[in-house]
This record gives C-alpha cells, sequence and structure tokens, in this order.
C-alpha cells in the first residue's frame, strides 16, 4: 500500500550528494520526486547519534533515493539538504509504505 496519489500534492527537487572534492560538495543531476512535504520543526537523530533540528520532512514513495547531505529544494523555492531517510515499511498493516526524508 502507497500513499494515496491525491495527497502527493507537493513535488520537491533532489539532487543527490556524491561526495566532496577539492571544490567543495559535488552533487548529481537533479530529479523531481513527488511526494507530500510537512515544514515542521522537530529534533531528529543523525545517522552518527547527534541530535539536529530538521525544519522540514518529505514523505515519498518507497524506492526514493535522496542520501545524507543531498541539496533538496522545496516547492517554496528554499534550498536544503537531507539529514537522513527512513524507509517505512507497514509491515503488512493496512498503512501507506513510503520513504521519510529528514531536511535541514
Amino acid at each position: 500500500m502507497l500513499i494515496p496519489r491525491f495527497l502527493m500534492r507537493h513535488q520537491i527537487t533532489v539532487e543527490p550528494y556524491l561526495g566532496n572534492t577539492s571544490k567543495g560538495p559535488k552533487y548529481g543531476a537533479p530529479v523531481t520526486v513527488r511526494c507530500f512535504v510537512d515544514e515542521q520543526t522537530r529534533g531528529v537523530r543523525t545517522p552518527d547519534g547527534e541530535q539536529v533540528t530538521s525544519t522540514s520532512t518529505a514523505f515519498a514513495d518507497p524506492g526514493t533515493q535522496a542520501p545524507a547531505f543531498s541539496r533538496v529544494t522545496l516547492p517554496s523555492g528554499r534550498v536544503t539538504k537531507v539529514i537522513q531517510t527512513k524507509d517505512r515499511d507497514g509491515g503488512g498493516l493496512p498503512v501507506p509504505n513510503h520513504v521519510e526524508i529528514q531536511l535541514e
């Protein structure tokens, strides 16, 4: 089960983080992702266990790729970065499977 299409009202642009170069971060080609964006501030933990503040969360279809540190442009035009992504699997329950993208 997926998030119903009528709830996927937003589009974000994800430029996947490829690593650092001598000139700074390197990003891949931009990809448009259909999703639902919740601009709510909350505390989250990074993959390293550090407590940080997330200002937005995007909920997208399973399989969506947005590696940590990727650059994301929100529908408002604000550019932010991915803190981490989490696969949310309903485990057979009647809840939608999705990817949660936590953003700075």
